[in-house]
């Protein structure tokens, strides 16, 4: 284990309430402290920690100055509250971050009353805010009351409708509330659009200093004698650079830019609008993302999301790699094609490296695109390339297109556009726990009409349905796919378009059947092994489709076979209910079949490694395998096997 840093004056913190007692010095002392804890925390457990770092001094000033958990901190996404966590009762444990059973990556309502809302995905904290202030007018009472609402947004989040949605309503109502803009010029991928423009001319092209010192001067909460002055600087700044025009129209106060790394500005300004606000309030901070530790200030993403570490020279401990992820031989297999056809084009949302376009925005850049934190004009602008005669492949994950998906209803299905949807970190993801899962989208994209929709049993079926999908121009499709890498299996020299509806034969056996939708194949392929050894050697098909429905193959299954079993790595509603509904309408069932779906459980489970929350869902090897004992009403075997 590392050597944890000394950090005297945090070791005096156990909540923040322990903070009024310090000194202005003193919390200058703290944050270095929580900054030294941070970085020694995630080299043990990996994680989100550049974000974080770039708050630590904002985040030390917010709690010295509100009365938490009263007052209601909302960090929007919460990539960036490890420092908050460390601050307030979690120390303990922070750890065990990201950990099976231990601290949250992001905040987490169960987990403490200081995060008093939760997050995993972006652009929420204003709304959620807005409706903290609007409760305490109302008289809500929960638990620790509710005092002030602070929401703490990022420039990349910002760029996302949801957020001038909320502020809009929020300018319009007039409650007292806090928004602070943290613009550290970099959400996960560099922030692109007109939005990052904007907020870069705020402070562009005059000294910082001059700029900070303006900023000081937020007119209407100073006293009398000091805001003829304020009132000059501040007309200043706005003949030099946007300012704060776009925010004050929405009806919002703004205050900034304002160097988030001083907590001498930081105190100063929070402590005035603390005291003086009547209405909403917006507080643009300047800050740097990793500050204070040179790797992640040198890292292209700032150390956005890490392995565990090594504090001195930042190099990270990754397990070696047995095989290409899923998401490269995306990537790989898109600029191929895009080689081959000068209408392929890919849309994603401030993902370009997670979704593997990367790679396609260096190759070719015209023709690749990432829209911001934008899903839902994601989802319609790739609808309108394709009606424009261009072959989009829209990659978003599978969690983040939910929030597309009026967009895809509309825009996409119901006018039948050849949109391709890559669907990423499909399934149990691991360390980003319930809010990242890919669990339901098998169920929203099958019940579109005339939508295809497959899934990948591994990377080289991942290769073919990149290609079928290219292929597909009188509609929309899907292809889904899971984090992390594939199952090692060979990779042809390029993908092969498959016949659209039509699964595979991967194995014939008696008795029952099991009809795979996706990567528990291989997880099928161990239990078959084991209950080999057992003397029941079980039928294995490869659905490949679960729109449109292999009807000749399930049926061929049903007839052979005593039992058929379905498994996919998503939830109720899904594939196993399309099987179902068939079998149900074409009269299956009144002839004795036994039929069991596995899917995954009716909860959202907590983070823990993929395998650790498979064993959880129940979709592991052992779990497919008692299913098939069951089913056949054999299980007692089971029992007696030593």
């Amino acid at each position: 284990m590392a050597d944890t840093p000394e950090t005297p004056i945090l070791d005096r913190i156990s909540v923040p309430a322990d903070m009024k007692s310090l000194s202005d010095r003193e919390l200058v002392a703290l944050a270095k402290d929580v900054r030294a804890e941070t970085i020694s925390a995630v080299s043990e457990t990996g994680g989100h920690l550049g974000a974080g770092l770039g708050v630590v001094e904002l985040t030390v000033a917010l709690h010295a100055v509100f009365d938490t958990p009263r007052d209601r901190i909302i960090w929007d996404v919460g990539h960036q509250c490890y420092p908050h966590k460390i601050l307030t009762g979690r120390r303990d444990r922070i750890r065990t971050l990201r950990a099976e059973g231990g601290l949250s990556g992001f905040t987490k309502r169960s987990e403490s009353p200081f995060d008093p809302f939760g997050a995993g995905h972006s652009s929420t904290s204003i709304s959620a805010a807005l409706g903290f202030a609007v409760a305490r007018d109302l008289g809500g009472a929960p638990e620790h009351g509710i005092g002030d609402a602070i929401a703490v947004i990022g420039d990349g989040s910002m760029s996302a409708g949801m957020a001038f949605e909320a502020m809009n309503n929020a300018g319009h109502l007039g409650r007292r509330l806090f928004v602070i803009l943290n613009d550290n010029e970099m959400s996960i991928a560099p922030p692109v659009g007109a939005m990052s423009n904007y907020l870069s001319r705020l402070y562009a092209g005059e000294p910082f200093q001059e700029l900070k010192a303006a900023a000081k001067g937020a007119v209407s909460l100073l006293p009398e004698p000091f805001q003829e002055g304020a009132r000059r600087a501040k007309e200043m700044v706005k003949s030099m650079t946007v300012g704060g025009t776009l925010f004050e129209e929405l009806g919002f106060s703004y205050v900034g830019p304002i160097d988030g790394h001083d907590m001498e500005s930081l105190l100063s300004i929070l402590r005035t609008v603390h005291d003086r606000a009547t209405g909403p309030m917006l507080i643009h901070v300047i800050t740097k993302k990793g500050k204070g530790y040179a790797p992640a200030e040198a890292a292209r993403d700032r150390g956005h999301a890490t392995a565990r570490f090594d504090v001195s020279s930042g190099k990270q401990h990754k397990a070696p790699s047995n095989a290409p992820s899923y998401t490269s031989v995306f990537g790989k297999t898109l600029v191929d094609l895009a080689g081959k056809d000068d209408k392929v084009c890919a849309v994603t949302a401030a993902m370009p490296d997670g979704t593997g376009l990367n790679l396609m925005a260096e190759r070719y850049p015209s023709r690749c695109f990432d829209v911001g934190i934008a899903e839902q004009h994601g989802v319609t602008f790739s609808a309108a390339l394709a009606a424009g005669g261009m072959k989009p492949f829209c990659a978003m994950y599978s969690t983040f297109l939910q929030r597309g998906y009026d967009q895809v209803v509309h825009d996409v299905a119901v006018q039948r556009l050849p949109v391709r949807f890559a669907i990423d970190r499909a399934g149990l993801v691991g360390a980003d726990g319930a809010t990242h899962a890919g669990a339901f989208d098998i169920a929203f994209m099958s019940n579109l009409p005339g939508m295809v929709v497959m899934a990948a049993a591994d990377e080289a079926e991942l290769m073919h349905m990149v290609a079928t999908a290219h292929a597909i121009n009188d509609g929309p499709c899907a292809f889904r796919y899971p984090r992390g890498e594939g199952v090692g299996v060979d990779l042809p020299e390029q993908g092969e378009v498959l016949e659209i509806g039509k699964g595979r034969m991967i194995r014939e056996g008696a008795r029952v059947a099991i009809l795979s939708f996706g990567t528990r194949l291989a997880e099928v392929e161990k239990a078959a092994e084991a209950l080999t050894a057992r003397g029941i050697s079980p039928t294995i098909a490869d659905a490949r489709f679960a729109k449109p429905m292999d009807r000749d193959l399930i049926m061929k299954l049903a007839a052979d076979h005593e039992a058929l079993i379905t498994i996919e790595e998503g939830a109720v509603g899904g594939f196993g209910s399309h099987v179902a509904q068939l079998l149900a309408d074409e009269g299956v069932f009144d002839t004795g079949l036994k039929f069991r779906s596995m899917f995954l459980p009716d909860t959202f489970i907590d983070h823990a490694s993929p395998a650790r929350m498979y064993e959880e869902a129940g979709l592991s090897a052992k779990h497919i395998e008692a299913k098939v004992l069951d089913v056949l009403g054999i299980a007692q075997i089971g029992e007696k096997r030593a």
